[in-house]
């Protein structure tokens, strides 16, 4: 039996998509109908759909999708999720790992839930510096915890494989709401996330 792979595309953005990656490849003085590029404007249309797919997302409907009253009121880690990103500015990946927390206020959230949060922000045209804010207000204004801490650390291939070509640096950014504010929770929670605990 031959192999079929199923894939779901809005047949109209897919189209729309290919025609301009095929003139994309003629502009950079390339033969679309090479064998090798024949399907690649296609291929390409597909993929930008999937790696945007986070616009068709909704943070809030994610978390209160697995929303539980609970009375636990410790800080909640869920760190090294790994993500994926294209930066806006030059269309490049960025990719690295989130680590986030957050002290319940009588509601908890499914802790893969928190992972979806951070796909939902990722995979949309992106600057690391914002997605670590909109985690945060996702998480901040559908749980209402005592507070959200976020640290995302990544590399970005706009640095490393054009402009200035570092190929070891890494950005880190955060974002504190809450109980993270203060010097010794926002200190245990870094601690934390550093430490091989596994």
């Amino acid at each position: 039996m031959a192999y079929k792979k199923t894939e779901h595309y809005d047949e109209d953005v897919t189209k729309k998509l290919s025609e301009n990656y095929r003139s994309t490849l003629e502009a950079l003085g390339e033969d679309p109908n090479r064998e090798g590029l024949l399907k690649t404007p296609e291929r390409i249309a597909k993929a930008m759909q999937f790696i945007t797919q986070g616009y068709h997302m909704n943070a809030h409907d994610i978390l209160m999708s697995a929303k539980f009253h609970e009375s636990y009121s410790e800080m909640v880690i869920v760190k090294d999720i790994e993500l994926y990103s294209v930066c806006e500015h030059h269309m490049l990946p960025f990719f690295g790992k989130a680590h986030i927390a957050y002290i319940p206020n009588g509601w908890i959230t499914g802790l893969s839930k928190i992972a979806h949060v951070v796909e939902c922000f990722s995979r949309r045209l992106q600057v690391q510096e914002r997605m670590t804010h909109q985690i945060l207000d996702a998480i901040q204004e559908t749980l209402n915890p005592q507070g959200v801490a976020v640290v995302i650390e990544a590399k970005h291939l706009c640095m490393m494989m054009r402009g200035v070509s570092k190929q070891n640096s890494v950005t880190t950014t955060s974002a504190f709401s809450g109980q993270f504010e203060a010097n010794e929770t926002r200190s245990e929670f870094l601690k934390l996330i550093t430490a091989d605990l596994y």
